[in-house]
């Protein structure tokens, strides 16, 4: 992605990081390095296990692979060059880096949006129309979901990237955060940002709120489906099929409302930055765990692996 800007404006922003004392910055640097590796072994165990055993080819599981590749990809966009300012207690991005670090994690943020949203339409089928799940969630379906999901994602990346970057930066170039968010850098700039904060409103209405109601609708019907099972073994089957995809969509839309909808104070962006970790690198590792442990099929699959080499020595 080409970026074309005034030489005047800013040639690098200054990212002030986490609100950690400069002695703890070896400890938090091991801790956030073993965060990231987990995500990305996690997430890449998960999509191995899903492309070697057959009985997790099925729609619900192909959703999940994508969204473990979203995941890695999401934690990729910040960690990385997060942990080597850490390490090398350098604190500047380049003008170019800082842009594109904007465009890939609104795309990948986005992404890892509609994604859940299409495991908990496959979720309320599987659950409320059971007899017609096959006919409905074809493989036609499931991939057109994925193709709608990336191509909505980079549009949205795509403009919100190319307003921002015919935005000056005279007045400064220092960040309080640990990587190039949007918002920040729209404060920070001297141009007038009233259409990017107009788009800002009227893309996350589109790509955040209408996903989140349709998911907050899939699971209401879902509860009342089943409710009128009046089944233990049904409530309970029910809850073992959703209950990881209800865990992460929950650890999910409440690191968004803390870090977007709930008001910060006007004195420091600290609870920003916290929440922001919650969002980029706690989120994404934990999924891996919610869906291993919390799922028996997932669970089974990876004994089988690991029992099969065992004997084969």
């Amino acid at each position: 992605m080409r970026i074309t800007r005034n030489q005047s404006s800013a040639s690098e922003f200054i990212l002030l990081g986490l609100p950690i004392k400069p002695e703890d910055q070896g400890i938090f640097s091991a801790l956030f390095l073993v965060m990231y590796l987990t995500t990305v072994l996690g997430n890449l165990l998960i999509i191995l296990l899903i492309r070697l055993d057959s009985h997790l080819h099925t729609p619900m599981y192909f959703f999940l692979s994508h969204l473990a590749f979203t995941d890695i990809s999401f934690s990729s966009v910040t960690a990385p060059k997060m942990l080597m300012n850490m390490l090398t207690h350098s604190q500047s991005i380049s003008y170019a880096e800082c842009i594109s670090q904007v465009y890939f994690f609104l795309m990948f943020g986005a992404i890892d949006n509609f994604l859940l949203t299409s495991m908990a339409y496959d979720r309320y089928v599987a659950i409320c129309h059971p007899l017609y799940y096959t006919r409905i969630m074809n493989q036609s379906v499931c991939i057109l979901l994925v193709i709608t999901s990336w191509f909505l994602s980079f549009a949205g990346a795509l403009v919100h990237t190319i307003l921002l970057a015919r935005l000056s930066f005279f007045r400064g170039n220092t960040l309080h955060h640990f990587f190039c968010d949007l918002s920040a850098l729209i404060k920070l700039s001297s141009s007038d940002t009233s259409i990017n904060e107009l788009l800002i409103l009227i893309v996350g209405s589109l790509g955040i709120t209408v996903p989140f109601i349709c998911t907050v609708v899939s699971y209401g019907r879902i509860g009342a489906t089943i409710l009128r099972t009046l089944s233990i073994k049904g409530i309970c089957k029910a809850l073992s099929t959703c209950g990881s995809h209800l865990s992460v969509v929950s650890l999910y839309y409440g690191a968004i409302i803390g870090l977007y909808f709930v008001p910060s104070s006007n004195n420091t962006n600290d609870k920003d930055v916290i929440v922001a970790v919650l969002y980029t690198l706690v989120a994404p590792m934990l999924n891996p765990f919610i869906y291993s442990l919390r799922n028996k099929e997932m669970k089974g699959v990876l004994r089988n692996i690991i029992m099969r080499k065992m004997y084969s020595k």
